[in-house]
C-alpha cells in the first residue's frame, strides 16, 4: 500500500534504500552476527536499538524495493545499468558491516582453514581445528562435517592462506566473494532475460535487487551468491553455444553447493533445442562435468568426501515443511505409545525427496522448451520440499524464476514471498524469542510510521495546490 501511494522516481528509491541499508549496518554494529568476544547481552541498550535499528532498515528496504518496482513497471522504466548503479549503491553500507542474519560465514573460514591445514573437512567438524577461529562457529555445526564442494572449500582455503586466519580480514574477503557472485548474477539476468522473452529491467528488480539478495548474500556474505553466479554466468554460455564452456561453470556451481547441479539438466536440454542429438547431448555434458569435477577436486585437494557429507544440514530441528510435520508425527506416536515415533522424521525426508523427485520430472516435462524458467521452478520445489530450508534457499529457484517468469503476475506472487522471508530472521543469526520477536516487530512498526508521515507531507503541499 505504502508504494503504491508513495510518488516514484529513481532518486527517491535510491535515496530510501540506501538509508535502509545504512540501518542495517548500523544495526548490525551491536546486534548482528558479531564475533564472540564482541557479543552483547540481548538485554542491553545497544544491543536493543541495534535490533530495532535493523528492522527499522529492513522495512526501509523493501519499502524502497517496492517502490522501484512500481517504477519498473511505469511508461518510463529505469534503464538495466540504472538499476545496476542503484544496487550498488544500496549495496555499499553492507560493504564493511559485521555479518547479518547467520553465522555461516565463521564456517566457511573455519573450514577454509581446515583444508589450508590438511584436516578433512569432510570427516571432521570445525572444532578438531581448534582456536579462536572455530570458537566462532555455531555450536550446532561445530563437529559436523562441511557439505560444500571442493570448489568452495579450494576458495576458502585460498582466502584462509591470503589473510593468515585473520577474522576481520577473512570476514571482508569472504563479503568480496559473495559480492563477485552477486555481480555474476546481475551480469547474467539480462542475457537470460532477453533469450526467455522477459523484461531485463524486471528481472535485475526481482533476482538482483531482491531484499534477500542484499540481506543474506551481501549482509550474509552466503555462498549461495557465487553459487547462483557461476549457474547463471553458465546458462549464459549454454545458451550461447558454447554448451562445454556452459557445463564447466554450471558444474563449478555445483562444486560450491550441490542444489546447482539441476543447471547439467538445461545444458542438455538447450544442446537438444540447438539440434544436437540427445544421447550425444547427455554424453558430452556428462564428460565434462566428470572432468570438471575431477580437476577442481585435485586443485583443491580436499578428496571427494563431500559426496557422503551432502546430508550434512539435515537435522530433525531443521525448520523445514517435512521436518515440522515430521516432529509433529512423532510427537502424536509417542502420545499414542507407538515405538515408530523415532522414525517419523526420517520418513518424512524421504516422502519430501521423492515429491521433489515427482515435481522435478513433472515440470520438465511441461516446460522442456523453457529450460531456465523449467530450472528456476526446480530449485524453488528443491528448496521447499527438501529437509533443510533457510531463508536464502528461496534465491535458488527465485534467480531464474526473476529471468523467466511467463507473466507479471507470477512476479508479483514470488516478490510478495520475498517481503515475508526478509522479514524471517534475526540479524544474530540465533533463536528468536519473545523479547527480541517485541523488539523487531517495534522497528518495523517504527518504519512504517516514517514512512508513513512522508507520505503525508509531500500529498500536503500537492493538496494545497489543488486547493
Amino acid at each position: 500500500m505504502l508504494a503504491m501511494a508513495f510518488p516514484v522516481d529513481l532518486r527517491r528509491c535510491q535515496v530510501l534504500g540506501l538509508a535502509g541499508t545504512a540501518f542495517l549496518a548500523l544495526g548490525g554494529e551491536t546486534a548482528g552476527a558479531l564475533p564472540v568476544e564482541d557479543l552483547l547481552a540481548p538485554a542491553s541498550a545497544q544491543a536493543v536499538l541495534g535490533l530495532v535499528g535493523v528492522y527499522f532498515g529492513v522495512v526501509l528496504l523493501i519499502a524502497a524495493w517496492a517502490l522501484l518496482g512500481r517504477l519498473v513497471r511505469s511508461d518510463e522504466p529505469p534503464t538495466p545499468r540504472a538499476l545496476l548503479l542503484v544496487l550498488a549503491l544500496w549495496a555499499t553500507p553492507l560493504l564493511l558491516a559485521p555479518p547479518l542474519f547467520s553465522r555461516d560465514v565463521y564456517s566457511y573460514l573455519a573450514q577454509g582453514a581446515m583444508v589450508d591445514a590438511h584436516i578433512d573437512v569432510y570427516a571432521h567438524g570445525p572444532a578438531q581445528l581448534g582456536g579462536p577461529l572455530a570458537d566462532e562457529v555455531a555450536p550446532v555445526w561445530q563437529h559436523t562435517a562441511a557439505p560444500y564442494g571442493p570448489a568452495f572449500l579450494g576458495l576458502a582455503s585460498a582466502l584462509s592462506a591470503l589473510t593468515r586466519g585473520e577474522l576481520p580480514a577473512g570476514l571482508f574477503g569472504m563479503r568480496l566473494v559473495a559480492l563477485l557472485g552477486v555481480a555474476l548474477m546481475a551480469a547474467a539476468l539480462p542475457r537470460l532475460a532477453r533469450h526467455s522473452g522477459a523484461d531485463p529491467a524486471a528481472a535485475l528488480w526481482l533476482g538482483a535487487l531482491n531484499p534477500l539478495v542484499l540481506l543474506h548474500l551481501v549482509a550474509g556474505a552466503h555462498n549461495d551468491a557465487i553459487m547462483l553466479g557461476l549457474l547463471g554466468l553458465g546458462l549464459v554460455a549454454a545458451l550461447g553455444r558454447w554448451p562445454v564452456l556452459g557445463a564447466v561453470l554450471v558444474t563449478l556451481a555445483a562444486l560450491v553447493k550441490a542444489p546447482a547441479a539441476l543447471g547439467l539438466l538445461a545444458v542438455v536440454v538447450v544442446q537438444v533445442h540447438a539440434g544436437r542429438r540427445p544421447a550425444r547431448a547427455v554424453l558430452t555434458t556428462t564428460a565434462t562435468a566428470a572432468a570438471t569435477t575431477v580437476a577442481a577436486t585435485a586443485v583443491a585437494g580436499t578428496g571427494y568426501g563431500w559426496i557422503g557429507a551432502l546430508d550434512t544440514p539435515v537435522s530433525p530441528h531443521n525448520w523445514a515443511l517435512t521436518s515440522l510435520l515430521g516432529r509433529a508425527t512423532g510427537a502424536l506416536l509417542e502420545h499414542l505409545g507407538s515405538d515408530l515415533a523415532p522414525l517419523a522424521v526420517p520418513a518424512w525426508h524421504v516422502l519430501g525427496l521423492a515429491v521433489t523427485a515427482a515435481a522435478v520430472l513433472f515440470i520438465w516435462l511441461r516446460l522442456r522448451p523453457r529450460p531456465v524458467y523449467a530450472l528456476g521452478l526446480s530449485l524453488a520445489v528443491v528448496a521447499a520440499f527438501g529437509p533443510a530450508i533457510r531463508p536464502w534457499y528461496a534465491l535458488w529457484g527465485l534467480f531464474l524464476i526473476a529471468a523467466a517468469a511467463p507473466t507479471t503476475s507470477v512476479r508479483h506472487r514470488v516478490a510478495a514471498v520475498t517481503g515475508a522471508l526478509a522479514l524471517g530472521v534475526m540479524p544474530s543469526g540465533g533463536p528468536v524469542d519473545t523479547g527480541q520477536l517485541v523488539l523487531a516487530v517495534s522497528g518495523g512498526v517504527l518504519a512504517v510510521v516514517v514512512l508513513w508521515q512522508a507520505h503525508q507531507a509531500t500529498q500536503a503541499p500537492a493538496m494545497e495546490r489543488t486547493a
